[in-house]
């Protein structure tokens, strides 16, 4: 598959003018730049968890915690699940 070439970059442009104005170019670009930065973001947090067990040391706990460390655990998990439910900026 060859590369696309000044020619065509600038057909592109012309194209992107035409059909959206030069008013409206700003601001799909944004738009563009936005999705770009929170698939790479959401794909960062992705890998990050698949990770991070592996790196972890630690010894598995037993399934049957005690009644304070659970209490203590509680407030993070409400935690993660409102930060899981963030509505996109």
């Amino acid at each position: 598959m060859s590369s696309i070439g000044v020619p065509g970059i600038i057909l592109l442009v012309i194209l992107a003018l035409l059909l959206f104005g030069p008013n409206k170019l700003p601001e799909l670009g944004r738009a563009v730049g936005r999705t770009f930065r929170e698939f790479k973001d959401g794909a960062r947090d992705i890998i990050g968890e698949d990770d991070q067990p592996s790196r972890t040391s630690e010894p598995a706990k037993p399934l049957a915690a005690a009644p304070s460390e659970v209490q203590a655990a509680a407030p993070v998990a409400a935690q993660s699940t409102a930060d899981n439910k963030r509505l996109p900026e």
